[in-house]
């Protein structure tokens, strides 16, 4: 791969402006590093069901308890976050939204509808419903991260901050929040300081594939390429290493290109199931 002509034309390329904003609310993306709202335990379905491990089945468990019930609090929480995690943000969207309406008040509804937001693109409402999904008197780190995420979204870089610095404040060096405070710096084209900030999230033993996703890409954004190449595939198996240098490889490579599609799949490597 050749060296960028221009970091300026690099960043707002067709293809990584697409990866960018998908990682900060998306789901089937390069990097679904927002915190989860709801905690593993929430996210799956009960012992014994047969869909603990496999989202697509959830959706057909609780799904079922959802149309057998659509007030039925639980179901609509697990069925929501099921549609998340196969990737079908709009029914998602809408389960949760019926949801919170009839339940009013309910935080988990209410953070699970504005999760389902901010990954279907729609930040400021997402900001707003998460608003109302914890008190200042008792945050919730997910939650503020995630209202970062949204801010980012929308622009507001130095809002986005503070409410990472917030939940930093919950979670020292929680690599989930740092990543994203690393792509808010990328989206303000600081490059220096997002790689910074993605290496304490990488040095984390809690950081994940996704983090190690957005690493490479800074680098690699940055020019250098094999070390870029060098992290996105260290200590994984050759099959999956070699499916995210692919995938880092094409999305630097549209810098030529920038009208070019991003890339058609995602590495599996990339995919932590969102919670």
């Amino acid at each position: 791969m050749r060296q960028p002509s221009s970091l300026a034309r690099l960043l707002a390329s067709a293809a990584v402006t697409a990866i960018l904003a998908a990682s900060l609310g998306g789901c089937k993306t390069m990097s679904d590093i927002t915190g989860s709202i709801g905690s593993k335990a929430e996210a799956s379905p009960n012992p014994g069901s047969g869909a603990e491990a496999d989202p697509r089945r959830a959706v057909e468990v609780y799904g079922e308890r959802y149309r057998a019930n659509p007030k039925d609090a639980d179901a609509a929480l697990r069925y929501g976050q099921a549609l998340r995690a196969t990737g079908q943000r709009a029914q998602a969207v809408a389960v949760f939204e019926q949801a919170t309406i009839a339940h009013t008040g309910n935080k988990a509804l209410l953070a699970g509808y504005g999760r389902a937001l901010a990954d279907n693109g729609n930040s400021q409402r997402a900001f707003d419903v998460l608003s109302r999904a914890h008190s200042p008197d008792n945050p919730d780190w997910r939650i503020l991260s995630v209202q970062g995420t949204a801010l980012d979204q929308l622009g507001r870089h130095d809002d986005a901050r503070r409410y990472y610095a917030g939940a930093l404040a919950i979670v020292p060096e929680e690599p989930s929040v740092l990543s994203n405070l690393g792509l808010s710096y990328v989206l303000s084209k600081d490059l220096p300081k997002a790689e910074e900030t993605l290496r304490r999230a990488y040095g984390s033993a809690r950081a994940d594939a996704r983090v190690r996703q957005n690493l490479g890409l800074v680098v690699g954004l940055q020019g250098r390429f094999s070390e870029a190449e060098s992290i996105v595939k260290a200590d994984l198996p050759a099959e999956e290493a070699a499916a995210n240098v692919a995938y880092l490889q094409q999305m630097l490579a549209r810098k030529d290109n920038p009208r070019a599609g991003r890339p058609a799949s995602v590495p599996v490597a990339a995919l932590n199931r969102p919670n």
